[in-house]
């Protein structure tokens, strides 16, 4: 989307105005033609509407565009990420669900599943879904507490987070043992501190024990 500078104006225009007229979003210097080809891509995309009364205005999809693309460059890689941690607990015996990464980063290390929350669902539904598909269990959430988490390597930041954990006390089925990312396994509780924890799982570990709903705001170094 917005490949051409051209459809990075029309945007651009729509996005400090109520709505306006051919004639008012064309700047002077571009050819009719040239101009309308482009409008009707940038509508074509969703981005725009032609109203009734002849006016263009940008759709909610396009002004969701703008935002991200009026954003300073560095933006993204400042802003937090947004993740839905599970502590996952098998209904049968109590052990804890836990996941080691297959990828990078923190490649080997083992932490609680994650999910990314969605617009379409609620977290809950999310947590939920995730579950089934990336394990086979089925399980039912509630929310624990959420905060800010930022990692650093030494000096390096390995992540910055905002999450919200939701808890399973009934996840039951028959295991999956791992995807495309992640080995599955459940795990004693008095035996999680023997594995190569992800640096943030003491905190999360302590935060999900407490049984109490929490905010936190931590940074952690390893």
């Amino acid at each position: 989307m917005l490949q051409h500078h051209i459809q990075k104006t029309i945007v651009y225009s729509l996005a400090h105005a109520d709505g306006l007229r051919f004639s008012e979003l064309k700047p002077a210097e571009i050819e009719n033609k040239l101009f309308d080809y482009h409008l009707k891509i940038v509508i074509k995309d969703g981005l725009a509407v032609k109203h009734d009364d002849g006016k263009y205005a940008l759709t909610p999809e396009g002004r969701r565009i703008w935002l991200r693309s009026s954003q300073s460059d560095d933006w993204f890689a400042e802003a937090a990420y947004s993740v839905l941690f599970l502590a996952i607990r098998n209904k049968a015996d109590g052990k804890l669900l836990l996941a080691r990464r297959k990828t990078h980063p923190l490649f080997d290390m083992t932490g609680f599943l994650h999910a990314a929350p969605v617009h379409s669902e609620d977290i809950g539904q999310t947590a939920s879904r995730v579950t089934k598909q990336r394990t086979g269990l089925d399980a039912t959430f509630q929310y624990c507490g959420s905060g800010y988490l930022r990692m650093y390597n030494q000096d390096s930041l390995e992540s910055y987070t905002h999450f919200n954990m939701l808890a399973s006390e009934d996840a039951h089925g028959e295991l999956v043992a791992e995807d495309d990312s992640a080995v599955f396994s459940w795990v004693d509780a008095a035996k999680i501190d023997e594995l190569k924890l992800i640096p943030n799982m003491s905190t999360l570990l302590e935060l999900y024990s407490a049984g109490e709903q929490f905010f936190v705001e931590k940074t952690i170094r390893y």
